[in-house]
């Protein structure tokens, strides 16, 4: 499978970029870059950092620094840390982003492997939304756009409505949702029954401690975040169970409906059903223990 993940590393985010190197069924051909959990040149770095901890090399596309029609963008250092990935003070700046925008990385790459190529965007949709304003064959060059984000019959995790990826760009996500891209929504529905315990964490530590240390020692923050939010028995995988969705869909229960998204109000952000739309693939379980046993396995693969 080639693969691409839209991203802003994140600490959810390198269990993923992690998941997808260990997976001998996934192609990593390349990480986007977006704002969202870290400003946008942080994102970008964050990705080459954890490519090189995790010794290999892919092109990463910077992208997005503002959601749609705003001028300002502010992330959320409670949930991911200042620099993204925990409580590391500093994040080294290794090797060069490509000299293309994450817009114009998606469209070749997508016209380079018509019909093979899956987007794995776990980051709000600003970059995919981009790329379909810049070339209109895009959506149909995309083999699957797989989300991690949206909320459908769950509660929000920003607002009581709406899940951050879609919130913080909400108009960009409806655009694609409006679009002929093919697509699979795994939101917290799915996510939020996918989670690593501190335990889990500590064997990770022990059994791989260079890829496993080093994300244990991030989450550390992460599980932190969560118990201040009442969540006390451990984190959701969140982007990480997106990489599932690519490669065990069959793992996953999906509803098909259109969507919108909500663009004003208390509601905005919100995931809802629209008849009017392309069917969405809406992920509404997931078999969260085998996702877990499966994350551990392949990270400890790596060492």
């Amino acid at each position: 499978m080639k693969l691409i993940i839209d991203t802003d590393p994140g600490i959810d985010d390198a269990m993923a970029i992690a998941l997808a190197h260990a997976m001998p069924e996934v192609d990593l051909i390349g990480l986007t870059a977006c704002f969202g959990n870290t400003f946008t040149e942080q994102s970008s770095r964050n990705a080459r950092y954890i490519c090189d901890l995790m010794g290999f090399s892919v092109p990463v596309a910077e992208g997005a620094a503002l959601p749609y029609g705003e001028t300002d963008y502010v992330p959320s250092a409670n949930v991911h840390g200042p620099e993204g990935l925990g409580d590391l003070a500093e994040v080294p700046q290794i090797g060069k982003n490509v000299d293309e925008t994450a817009a114009a990385f998606l469209v070749r790459m997508a016209a380079e492997h018509k019909g093979e190529l899956v987007i794995c965007a776990v980051a709000p949709l600003t970059n995919i939304a981009d790329a379909l304003e810049l070339d209109p064959a895009f959506a149909h060059n995309v083999k699957e756009l797989v989300i991690m984000g949206g909320a459908y019959k769950h509660a929000g995790n920003i607002t009581a409505h709406a899940e951050a990826n879609i919130y913080h760009d909400a108009k960009a996500a409806d655009l694609v949702f409006a679009s002929k891209l093919k697509t699979k929504m795994i939101g917290l529905d799915a996510t939020m029954l996918t989670l690593l315990t501190p335990e889990d964490f500590g064997e990770l530590a022990k059994k791989a401690p260079k890829i496993g240390g080093f994300i244990a020692h991030i989450s550390d923050f992460y599980l932190a975040f969560y118990r201040s939010v009442g969540v006390t028995n451990g984190c959701p995988m969140h982007d990480a169970t997106a990489v599932l969705a690519c490669t065990h869909p069959e793992k996953f229960t999906f509803e098909a409906t259109g969507l919108r998204v909500i663009l004003e109000g208390d509601a905005l952000g919100q995931t809802v059903a629209d008849s009017t739309r392309q069917p969405v693939d809406v992920a509404v379980d997931v078999a969260g223990k085998w996702a877990v046993d499966l994350f551990m396995e392949r990270i400890i693969s790596l060492g």
